[in-house]
């Protein structure tokens, strides 16, 4: 499920310790919780509101469910004071990235509750289980127009790192539309 604005291979970002996080910090009212029997249906909703209609429960089945990673307290909602989960984001892991690195996964927020760092805390919620199982560091892979995402992660401590040829310009047109000084590395 490609987006046509998608450039490939995707960026890459990188938090090299996970030693130094801080808490998680949610509004009044919030709080997080590991997925639980029946939460295909909120993770199609996020994801859908924020990405696209195909976003569905049959891809939560085929891109969390089936992979070999997949583990229910490795995802993690945001729920609003109602209850209602809002946010999500995942703790996986995999063999490529190595035993001790986390890999950060399908985070994505409503837009009705943008502005709120839901995707801030989530993601954090993530780099707190990566810590708790024994991972040293964590990436993701994200695309250049997800410049809010790209903030967050910044914010969040994980900085550029280059897979590709191709990466280099695109990180420097990326940072320079956000306004960081952060050079790729």
């Amino acid at each position: 499920m490609r987006d046509a604005r998608q450039l490939v291979p995707q960026l890459c970002m990188k938090r090299d310790r996970l030693d130094d996080l801080p808490p998680i910090v949610l509004p009044a009212g919030y709080s997080i919780r590991i997925s639980r029997d029946g939460d295909a249906r909120y993770w199609a909703l996020i994801m859908g509101e924020a990405f696209g209609p195909e976003w569905t429960e049959e891809a939560f089945v085929s891109y969390m469910v089936d992979s070999p990673d997949y583990r229910p307290d490795r995802i993690f909602f945001v729920c609003d004071p109602a209850g209602a989960p809002c946010a999500t984001g995942s703790a996986y892991r995999s063999q490529h990235w190595g035993e001790q690195t986390g890999y950060l996964h399908f985070v994505g927020t409503r837009p009705s509750y943008a502005g709120k760092r839901l995707g801030y805390a989530v993601s954090l919620a993530a780099l707190h289980k990566f810590k708790e199982e024994g991972c040293v560091d964590a990436v993701l892979r994200t695309d250049d127009f997800r410049l809010a995402a790209i903030k967050t992660y910044l914010r969040l401590g994980f900085h550029p790192v280059i897979l590709h040829e191709n990466h280099p310009a695109r990180w420097r047109r990326v940072l320079a539309v956000l306004g960081e000084l952060h050079p790729a590395r």
